[in-house]
């Protein structure tokens, strides 16, 4: 897809747009494939777009799972539902992993804009423990100093989903029980 203009996109806009009170909005599922052929799904954090571009960035940890299943197949697909508009966006893709090691500097550069753009505090998550282990503090990062200053640590990977596939379901156009309408607003 690779335009700034796709009309879905701006869909997406208004949607988050209009849900933008509510802190969840910005939350959506991340589907990818394992190496044993069986899905895997977990919730990230919406970064936004890169620049004049319809691909989405999501900041994780390259220490967790989802990096070696993306590494094993790199398509993915995101369920993302408005609960204020009822609103459903799917979008499916191939993410490209943008770790310290890639030797494209302009990704590079994507992955350093992106770890600034996060908090302070987010930014701290990459330097605990391994993801999926038990933390023994109730504040496990608490007394991690982090330098605002310094670039992205070696745990912290961009994500760029480059869509090939949207859909976009509108849930308060689906038939109400007992209702005649037999169809569903796709676009």
């Amino acid at each position: 897809m690779g335009t700034a203009t796709a009309p879905w996109k701006q869909l997406l806009l208004n949607a988050l747009e209009s849900n933008s009170r509510l802190k969840h909005s910005s939350y959506f599922q991340l589907a990818t494939v394992g190496s044993n052929g069986r899905p895997s799904n977990r919730t990230v954090v919406f970064r936004g777009f890169i620049e004049n571009s319809d691909k989405l960035q999501i900041n994780t940890d390259n220490r967790t799972h989802k990096i070696e299943e993306l590494k094993h197949c790199p398509f993915a697909e995101i369920c993302w539902y408005f609960t204020d508009s009822w609103e459903q966006f799917r979008i499916s893709g191939k993410i490209d992993v943008i770790d310290g090691s890639n030797p494209d500097t302009s990704k590079l550069q994507q992955r350093e804009k992106s770890w600034f753009a996060s908090s302070v505090r987010s930014r701290l998550q990459y330097l605990g423990p391994d993801p999926g282990l038990p933390c023994i503090s109730e504040h496990p990062n608490q007394d991690i100093a982090l330098d605002p200053s310094t670039g992205p640590v070696a745990a912290f990977c961009l994500l760029v989903l480059d869509p090939d596939q949207v859909v976009n379901l509108f849930v308060s156009d689906f038939p109400l029980e007992g209702s005649s309408e037999n169809d569903a607003a796709v676009c």
